[in-house]
Formats: structure tokens, C-alpha cells, sequence
């Protein structure tokens, strides 16, 4: 089955998001912040999609998703951003690390949920 991480520092968010897609069918681990899911992606190879925050304490969303591809030489984990962040910098800064997409909150789950379960096959 798919396997999605979802990495937010805020319990609502996290819980809103993972919910939605379990109901969808994707079966979902969380992590609280980018050191957090870095350490559930080393630890489950079935992870095929990361959804995350930008602004967590710890690290950072862009920062975990550049560690992804640098340090874990992750090239194959599909990322997307779902942040409040809309920012040019920020957005080539993505770019740069390979994030698939960025959506600005409010997650709106019926609008991507074609595409999350596209990205989390692989």
C-alpha cells in the first residue's frame, strides 16, 4: 500500500491532513517537525510522499526536504509543500530541493486528492 508522511508541527493540521488521506486510502505516518521526518523516512522505505510544513521548530520543511535529497540521496520520495508560506524565495528555494508542488493552506483535500495518491504510488 502507498505510504504518505505527513510533517507539520501543529496536531490539527497533521491530524486533518492524515485523516483525510486515510479515509482516501493511503496509509499515513506523521511527524512533528523536518528532524522528525527525517528520521520516519529513514526508518520506513515505504514512504513514496512527503507533505510538509515550511515553518517548524527544529528544521524546517525546505531544510528536511534538501536534507532528503542531499544526505539521505533520496531522489525518488515525491515532496509537496503545504504551507501558509507563498513566496517567491521561498517557492525557488523548493524548486531547487525538487518539491513537486506547493499548495498554500487551507489544505483542501478533495482538490489534490488525485494527485497525492498519483505521487504516492511512485
Amino acid at each position: 500500500m502507498a505510504q504518505v508522511l505527513v510533517v507539520d508541527d501543529s496536531a490539527t493540521v497533521r491530524n486533518e491532513v492524515g485523516d483525510f488521506l486515510k479515509k482516501n486510502g493511503l496509509d499515513v505516518v506523521t511527524a512533528v517537525d523536518g528532524r522528525d521526518g527525517l528520521d520516519k523516512l529513514k526508518a520506513d522505505a515505504r514512504i513514496k510522499l512527503v507533505v510538509s510544513d515550511v515553518n517548524m521548530p527544529n528544521m524546517d520543511g525546505l531544510t528536511m526536504a534538501e536534507k532528503i535529497r542531499g544526505e539521505l540521496r533520496n531522489s525518488t520520495v515525491n515532496i509537496i509543500m503545504l504551507t501558509t508560506e507563498n513566496t517567491p524565495i521561498m517557492k525557488e528555494r523548493g524548486k531547487a530541493a525538487g518539491i513537486k508542488g506547493w499548495i498554500v493552506k487551507p489544505f483542501k483535500g478533495e482538490a489534490v486528492i488525485a494527485t497525492f495518491k498519483k505521487l504516492a504510488e511512485g
